[in-house]
């Protein structure tokens, strides 16, 4: 296949349009039909059925799009390190993590780090709600902080480094502060306290008449006014003042992780995985 082939089929196949495909790539749509009728000739499957008003998936194009979508990424990180390893002054690594998670835990790892003898420059990369796979996939990052279960490791090699319970996060001063525990069936209906909404992994929102979440200071100031509660590690309570705490403890529990992508061969991005294992 060529790269320019497979391009084309993920733009088609997240469109589910030939005409919004064309758009999105800067092309007039009969060469993007040829192109995806070719693709298919030369693979001897059918990629995606047609009719006069639908696009869809066959089986084999789901199996194409995922792939796909990981080459193209591959590719591009491969593209973004070459070029980074020859920039003067760029930094040794680059870690991403999302902002106002793992504070502590960020903190203690770079000091760590930092004493190491071999040690390199670590740039940090703060970043929002589900943005540090796509970072670390696509070549913007050498590493990542992500979080179990929220965040998806597939992929990737990585390595525990902290496990805490979770909290549902009130305003100071909120009648129920004073509990010593809540389920989570409590903590998503308190009265007056609608659950904040995350982002699905299309960028939608589900239905509700919580606030959309955007990042975790938007959160955090938005609990801290009244306006939300919602179930977070217990570490967050530090972050901002203002806020209270209340175990959940039916709630899973939230496992931080190291991740980077296993082809690596970078000695300092060992180091650094190294001293997070030890911390």
């Amino acid at each position: 296949m060529e790269t320019r082939e497979l391009r084309y089929f993920v733009a088609v196949a997240e469109e589910l349009h030939f005409g919004r495909a064309a758009l999105r790539l800067g092309i007039a749509q009969p060469p993007l039909s040829r192109a995806i009728r070719q693709l298919e000739h030369r693979l001897g499957v059918t990629l995606l059925e047609r009719t006069s008003r639908a696009v869809a998936l066959t089986e084999a194009g789901a199996v194409l799009l995922d792939e796909g979508r990981a080459a193209l990424d591959a590719m591009a990180a491969a593209e973004r390190r070459t070029r980074r390893a020859s920039s003067p002054g760029a930094p040794g690594l680059v870690l991403v993590s999302k902002a106002g998670a793992a504070g502590e835990v960020l903190a203690k790892l770079l000091d760590a780090y930092a004493a190491e003898p071999d040690a390199v420059p670590v740039e940090v990369m703060l970043c929002g709600i589900r943005e540090q796979e796509p970072a670390l996939r696509d070549g913007r990052a050498d590493v990542a902080l992500l979080h179990l279960p929220f965040d998806s490791v597939a992929g990737f090699d990585t390595e525990e480094i902290a496990t805490e319970r979770q909290a549902v996060i009130l305003p100071a001063g909120h009648p129920l502060s004073v509990r010593e525990s809540m389920t989570v069936a409590e903590a998503l209906s308190i009265p007056g306290l609608p659950p904040a909404r995350w982002p699905l992994g299309d960028g939608s929102y589900p239905d509700g008449p919580g606030p959309e979440i955007h990042d975790h200071a938007q959160l955090l100031q938005l609990v801290a006014l009244g306006r939300t509660a919602v179930i977070l590690p217990e570490s967050v309570r530090s972050l901002v003042t203002g806020l209270a705490a209340v175990p959940v403890p039916d709630a899973p529990r939230v496992t931080t992780v190291v991740a980077w992508p296993p082809h690596s061969r970078s000695r300092a991005l060992a180091s650094l995985v190294r001293t997070a294992t030890r911390l």
